[in-house]
């Protein structure tokens, strides 16, 4: 895991920090009252930065390269890129750019958080084989508003803020792309449609090939594009096939099998040495809460029951 904390009053530290950081940018603010936080941490394809602005910085930067979402807690967040002025304020959560575009605007004395994924995890969680590309900076209603910053909140504070579960590559991945999935739902976007086979393809022998995958790697970071290429089709199609043939879809089973081994190491481990949450983030599971909740409607018991029974 990579962390690294900045507490400064120049603008030209600021400036030289922030284009390193993130892109190379110009930044402007009054030199009085400069003082800025950043915090960062970050594992694998996601960083999570918190930022506190005491004034207003004004900023003209290149293009990301990344996807750049932003929660903002207090204060708000003006995008000039297009001539007009757009603003976001507290309790909103939105992409600040495109990925591949420069863009410019004002910070003005705020408190929000950045999360930065690889642009690549957008691809891999869409559902067609065509390339996907965000269109709009607002989540397309508020109930997606609330979800987009839920996604960011729980990846930055039960994922990167827990030191044992930034080592964990299989951990970090499935919360990555739960935030890239948030994203992709919650934001509105383009992308070319399936392919007309996707629903011919939807046969059982595809949910034969993808559920061996699964059940194979379960201890590693899959993701719906790896199943549906070990079944020898398009992501849309191996989703149509699992709801065809099983009622449910791949990551859901994939769950159910993570689920699973979870519950055969809890039942074996040693109370004395072992841990439910340890147990848990060995197989993807960063919420205890949740992880609790699944269990106890699959096995009708709390995990920790499982955990002193006898092996």
């Amino acid at each position: 895991m990579d962390s690294l904390l900045f507490d400064s009053a120049d603008v030209g530290e600021t400036e030289e920090f922030l284009s390193t950081a993130y892109t190379p940018m110009r930044i402007g603010g009054p030199v009085e009252d400069a003082r800025v936080r950043i915090s960062r941490r970050a594992a694998g394809p996601v960083a999570m930065d918190r930022l506190d602005f005491g004034y207003t910085m004004a900023y003209d930067a290149r293009a990301l390269d990344r996807i750049c979402l932003v929660s903002m807690h207090r204060g708000t967040l003006a995008d000039l890129t297009g001539g007009d002025e757009e603003v976001f304020g507290p309790g909103e959560t939105f992409l600040i750019a495109p990925p591949d575009l420069p863009y410019r605007g004002e910070v003005r004395a705020a408190r929000y958080t950045i999360a930065l994924l690889d642009t690549a995890l957008l691809q891999a969680v869409a559902p067609t084989e065509g390339p996907v590309r965000l269109t709009g900076p607002r989540p397309v209603d508020p109930g997606a508003n609330r979800r987009l910053g839920a996604a960011v909140a729980y990846v930055r504070d039960h994922v990167l803020d827990l030191p044992d579960a930034t080592g964990n590559e299989l951990l970090v991945g499935t919360a990555a792309r739960h935030l890239a999935a948030a994203a992709l739902a919650a934001l509105p976007h383009s992308g070319r449609d399936a392919r007309p086979a996707d629903s011919s393809d939807s046969t059982s022998e595809t949910v034969r090939r993808a559920v061996a995958f699964i059940e194979s790697n379960a201890d590693r970071d899959i993701a719906l594009a790896d199943i549906a290429g070990a079944a020898y089709v398009t992501p849309r199609a191996v989703q149509y096939a699992f709801r065809r043939h099983l009622g449910t879809t791949p990551l859901a089973h994939l769950r159910r099998v993570r689920l699973a081994a979870a519950h055969r190491d809890l039942l074996a481990a040693d109370p004395a040495t072992a841990t439910v949450t340890g147990i848990a983030m060995r197989w993807g599971f960063a919420h205890a809460g949740s992880f609790a909740a699944h269990y106890r409607a699959a096995y009708g018991m709390p995990p920790s029951a499982a955990l002193r029974l006898d092996g």
